[in-house]
């Protein structure tokens, strides 16, 4: 079987001179950055667990990696089977439960896709991909939960 390797730098720029003294001596301010990319992610906590709301959190990073891995597959997928996609917007959305003792983890996510094909006669088949594109998807094999979907197609 082939492995693919991957690497990310995670650097927490949170401390606030106390560093950990106290929950709230510390922002949850941190940059993720991998090497040979174009641009650092600033990002945070969630701001329900004392993060910047403006900067991107682990739950954003997590849904989006799911609505793009699918969005990626589904393009791929359309280009085999010669449907010719010339937009695709997608409005996922995901449920997070939070546990008593403050653990958490998603329960759903829904993928909502609003795809543009060149003709009608494209519309079911399109449709019909994205079951299979959900089958490839590796962020979502690597889910405990399973990813729904919502999918319209349209004509331009």
């Amino acid at each position: 079987m082939k492995e693919h390797y991957y690497k990310t730098k995670i650097e927490w720029t949170g401390n606030q001179g106390d560093g950990t003294k106290n929950y709230k001596s510390y922002t949850r301010d941190h940059s993720i950055a991998i090497e040979g990319k174009y641009q650092e992610i600033l990002a945070s906590a969630d701001s329900s667990f004392m993060g910047d709301e403006s900067r991107y959190n682990p739950e954003d990073l997590f849904l989006s990696s799911l609505s793009a891995c699918h969005m990626l597959w589904y393009l791929h997928l359309c280009s085999m089977h010669k449907i010719i996609v010339t937009d695709y917007v997608d409005n996922a959305m995901g449920i997070m439960e939070e546990s008593k003792n403050g653990s958490g983890k998603f329960k759903e996510v829904i993928l909502n896709p609003i795809v543009t094909v060149e003709s009608s006669e494209m519309i079911t088949k399109a449709n019909e991909i994205h079951e299979t594109a959900n089958e490839m998807c590796f962020i979502a094999n690597s889910c405990n939960f399973s990813v729904k979907h919502n999918p319209k197609a349209v004509v331009k």
